[in-house]
C-alpha cells in the first residue's frame, strides 16, 4: 500500500448508486456519493450536514 494514496471504503452500494469514503494521506476524510454518472464529493463537515438533511426526510 502506498502511503501517498487514500485508503477507501465502500459504505453502501446498490445497482446504480454507491457511497464511499476516502481517508486521505493528509488526515482528511472525504465522502463520495455516486449517482450513475454524477459524483458528489463531501468533506467531513459537509457530509455531516448532508446526513442531517437526509434524516429530515423521514
Amino acid at each position: 500500500m502506498n502511503p501517498n494514496e487514500p485508503v477507501t471504503e465502500t459504505i453502501a452500494e446498490t445497482e446504480n448508486y454507491m457511497i464511499w469514503k476516502a481517508d486521505e494521506p493528509d488526515g482528511e476524510t472525504t465522502y463520495h456519493l455516486e449517482l450513475n454518472n454524477v459524483t458528489i464529493h463531501f468533506f467531513q463537515e459537509e457530509w455531516d450536514e448532508f446526513l442531517a438533511l437526509i434524516r429530515k426526510l423521514k
